[in-house]
């Protein structure tokens, strides 16, 4: 993103909250890559919020009031002219990134002219959505994610935000899906099954997982799991299908997606949480993440009965591989949600 180029070395002092209910907390802020980082004044990170999906709440208004989704389900309070300034120009950059509404209105008046000619083709919702994937950009994808996201914090709680966690779940992202892949994995404050992946790059996984296995193997094979069905089958692709042809339409024209339709996918999303790729791709996942799949396939099925594929043909079975997370740094993630 061009706006950051300048502001890589800025910093701010800011309150933050991490919900409406919660104290008002001394943080220190930076800009990361494509992200607003907030950590405590010991500089280690809290949280990092998506610049592509930051909120102002009160335009005009100092001190600036700042949230990292429409929901405000955290909220960030800077008086720092310089970082208020900073934060602005990025939203613009954003906002002039994103499809005109012009050319959105040209690619409906076109999917008009299509539903006239081919109301008896079966084919054409079908179309509209490729369509609709196709022109829909990475920054609207993440604004999705975000409101997916918000939706779910409402039914499990909000994603656990222990300092030394988040830390220990940026290094398993990395150790996962390398420095280039854009995505953030977080830790749902309930019980969920397996782990969920959403637009934008999110995997939510459940805090029984990293609460119960005593192997970091456990809790990547889940996120892994969830990352590859993501990339099999589009996340967005998903919410369409549930939504309809007529939320597919209003994507089309304004770029938004009902409300009512997110809330209710973020309800099927939990519902229907642990789906699993078939065998072969997920041994292909783990075979290029130099990952074992066995501790994954016990976690499943202890008897490993129905997950016998995955533990016969480990991809790492009698082979070192790359250490997965340091003794800190899982010890950090076990204590995630109560730090």
């Amino acid at each position: 993103m061009t706006a950051l180029k300048e502001y890589d070395r800025l910093e701010s002092g800011g309150l933050w909250k991490s919900g409406p209910d919660a104290q008002r907390r001394d943080v220190v802020l930076s800009f990361g890559n494509a992200t607003l980082v907030i950590a405590d004044s010991a500089a280690r990170p809290i949280t990092h919020w998506s610049l592509a999906a930051l909120e102002r709440l009160n335009p005009g208004t100092r001190p600036a009031l700042f949230a990292p989704d429409p929901e405000a389900s955290e909220t960030l309070e800077i008086e720092d002219a310089h970082m208020i300034d900073a934060l602005e120009k990025v939203r613009r950059t954003v906002v002039r990134s994103r499809p005109k509404p012009g050319r959105l209105r040209q690619i409906m008046t076109w999917g008009s002219v299509a539903l006239v000619v081919g109301l008896a083709v079966f084919w054409l919702p079908g179309a509209l959505q490729n369509q609709a994937l196709a022109v829909v950009p990475a920054v609207k994808r993440a604004e999705i994610g975000a409101s997916l996201l918000g939706h779910i914090q409402r039914l499990t709680g909000p994603t656990c935000r222990g300092p030394l966690g988040a830390q220990a779940l940026a290094a398993l992202q990395t150790r996962l899906f390398g420095t280039t892949v854009q995505g953030q994995i977080l830790v749902a404050s309930a019980d969920i099954e397996g782990a969920i992946a959403l637009p934008g790059g999110i995997v939510v996984i459940g805090r029984d997982l990293v609460e119960t296995y005593d192997d970091p193997a456990v809790i990547a094979g889940f996120t892994l799991a969830a990352a590859t069905q993501a990339g099999l089958r589009d996340p967005l692709a998903e919410l369409l299908e549930g939504a309809g042809f007529l939320a597919t339409l209003r994507l089309l024209s304004t770029g938004e997606v009902p409300p009512e339709q997110i809330q209710a996918h973020a309800a099927n999303l939990i519902a229907a949480a642990g789906v699993r790729p078939a065998d072969d791709d997920l041994l292909a996942a783990f075979a290029r993440s130099a990952l074992p799949s066995s501790p994954y396939a016990y976690a499943i099925d202890p008897t490993g009965e129905t997950t016998l594929a995955l533990i016969e043909a480990d991809p790492m079975a009698g082979q070192q591989f790359p250490i997965i997370l340091n003794d800190a740094d899982w010890i950090s993630l076990q204590g995630i949600c109560t730090d």
